[in-house]
This record gives structure tokens, sequence and C-alpha cells, in this order.
């Protein structure tokens, strides 16, 4: 099993990697929260095992943050707060598991054992590519041929859309309402207006066209075939 530690503790995480080890499993270590957080969403691990007090991000933001992208390996917080609250604060942020230090390296390895058992949750991207054009979920940056994008919170959210449909034509009535919200037409140009600006960023700088309006049904986001 590969083991992902987040611990800034060096005996603690000495230790734990010692008993991995001599289990059979390999376990990686990092001691700073936000490189944990990079690395989770960049490789694969079968368990995470993520202290709550971490420099640079503690381990409640960065399991939240890798809830949000949608990174579900199985969580198990290895933490010296021990409250009844501070548990289902840990839980309620994404965590499967919650041990309190001190613990016995076996009760650790059990819940370990038991987490890695549970069936795979499909993995999510957390990047979208449609050809050159690359969006970034986790950071929420865009770019095309390497080239940074600047986006506006609509803007970006239009575009994942689009390119969560790639080749698929999506109309005025679903862009309000999965980017606007609104469940009615409101008789508004603001679909027309942001559609407009996205393709200044994302098309008109570069040789090939990705967004393409269909006329009288609304728009795809594509490749040339």
């Amino acid at each position: 099993m590969r083991i992902l530690l987040i611990e800034d503790d060096q005996r603690t995480a000495d230790y734990i990697v010692r008993g991995f080890a001599e289990s059979g499993h390999h376990c990686e270590v990092l001691a700073d929260g936000q490189d944990g957080l990079y690395q989770a969403t960049r490789e694969a691990y079968d368990v995470l095992v993520v202290d709550r007090m971490l420099p640079g991000l503690d381990g409640l933001s960065l399991v939240r943050a890798l809830r949000a992208a949608h990174v579900m390996t199985p969580v198990l917080f290895l933490t010296s707060v021990s409250g009844v609250d501070d548990r289902v604060e840990g839980l309620d942020a994404g965590g499967d598991d919650y041990l309190v230090k001190p613990f016995a390296f076996s009760e650790l390895l059990a819940r370990v054992n038991a987490l890695g058992r549970r069936p795979a949750a499909q993995a999510e991207v957390t990047t979208l590519r449609v050809l050159d054009l690359e969006l970034d979920l986790l950071r929420r940056r865009a770019s095309r041929s390497g080239q940074r994008i600047d986006l506006q919170t609509k803007e970006f959210e239009l575009l994942e859309f689009l390119m969560r449909n790639e080749g698929r034509v999506v109309t005025r009535t679903m862009l309000l309402e999965k980017v606007w919200g609104f469940n009615f037409d409101p008789k508004t140009s603001v679909v027309e207006t942001h559609i407009s600006r996205l393709r200044a960023k994302i098309d008109k700088p570069f040789d090939t066209q990705l967004l393409h309006t269909v006329r009288n049904t609304g728009y795809s986001l594509h490749a040339p075939s």
C-alpha cells in the first residue's frame, strides 16, 4: 500500500515510516501542509495520514482543499487535538478516521489497513484540458500554450462548464442555470457578454479556435476534428 504521511514532528514521522516499512507498506513523508496538498493532488496514494497542526497549511484546511478538488483518497487524522468537537470537526472537513496521539502503532496500522481496503473512489481530475487549453481547478488558473490567462470568477466558471462538456452543444438556458443559478430566462445578455470576453482571452490570441457558436442553439468548446 502506498501511504502519504504529512507530519512535521520528525521523531513521530520516523517511527511511523519504520513501522509501515516493517509491515510491507511504502510511506512517503512531508512536513509542510502546503507541500502535502500539492503532492496529494499530483500523485495517487491509497491512504493519507495527516497531522492537524502543520506549518504552511493546517490539516483541516488541507483536507477541505482536497475534497473541494474532488480528491477522495481516504484520510486519517493523526493529532494531539482530542476533544469530541475536534473529532467531529475533522470528520466534517472530509476526514475518514481520527486517531489521537499518543497512539499504539498497531492501532494506527489496523486503521490504515481498514481504510486501504475500502473500494477505491473514482479518480477525479483536478485539471481540465482541451487541446493546449488547461484549467487548473485547484489553483483556479487557466493557461493556453503555456501562457497564463487571467479570468474573472464567472469567466472561470463558464469555461469550466464548457470544458467539462467538451464537444457537446450547451444552450444559453443551460449556462444561465449552471453558471449563474437562474432557473428562468431573465432576458439578459450576460451569457453573450461573457462568451465574448472569454473568446477574446482563450481564442483570439491563438491560431486555433476552440470556442464555437452553434447558430440558434448555443455554444460548443472543442478542438478541430
